[in-house]
């Protein structure tokens, strides 16, 4: 069977469509039946400066209230990661709570370290997910090797609130 999310960011048609069905369950206001393992990030397009939509899943929460982190699956190859390093303020809604707030990457090392720590917690998931977006790291130092790069890895990325909107 056909791996719909291997090889790249989604382009057109089917696999775009699927991808980003969540988006709508956040529009008609179904969003909280997602838990608290997505996030719907809401950020600026760096060409257009038009609102930009994407839905993600939390990796961790931080200890500050409010603050996420999430991974770019695809690297800088993600449209969504160019937008955010140019134009860092954004929206986020994880359930029913929308915050404003910053999308921050983290540091290589620490981003590696975020990973593995992801990959520990939900080995079975992890693999998965990094097999579906054309990784396949089997130790925990492959896990920080790919956390750790941004370009062609998997980078993190805390959303952290707006002073007052914790």
């Amino acid at each position: 069977m056909l791996n719909p999310l291997r090889g790249g960011p989604p382009g057109k048609g089917l696999r775009r469509l699927a991808l980003r069905a969540p988006i709508g369950l956040y529009r008609i206001g179904l969003g909280g039946l997602l838990g608290q393992r997505m996030v719907l990030l809401t950020h600026t397009g760096r060409v257009s400066g038009r609102p930009r939509q994407v839905v993600l899943e939390v990796v961790a929460r931080l200890p500050e209230p409010g603050c996420y982190l999430i991974a770019s699956g695809y690297g800088e190859r993600s449209q969504w990661l160019r937008n955010i390093l140019a134009t860092p303020e954004v929206h986020y809604q994880v359930g029913r709570r929308t915050r404003r707030g910053t999308a921050v990457p983290l540091p290589p090392e620490e981003s590696g370290r975020a990973l593995a720590n992801y990959a520990r917690r939900h080995p079975r998931l992890a693999g998965r997910l990094m097999r579906s977006v054309g990784h396949a790291p089997s130790t925990q130092a492959d896990f920080e090797a790919l956390g750790a790069d941004r370009h062609g890895g998997v980078p993190l990325i805390a959303l952290r609130p707006s002073p007052g909107d914790a």
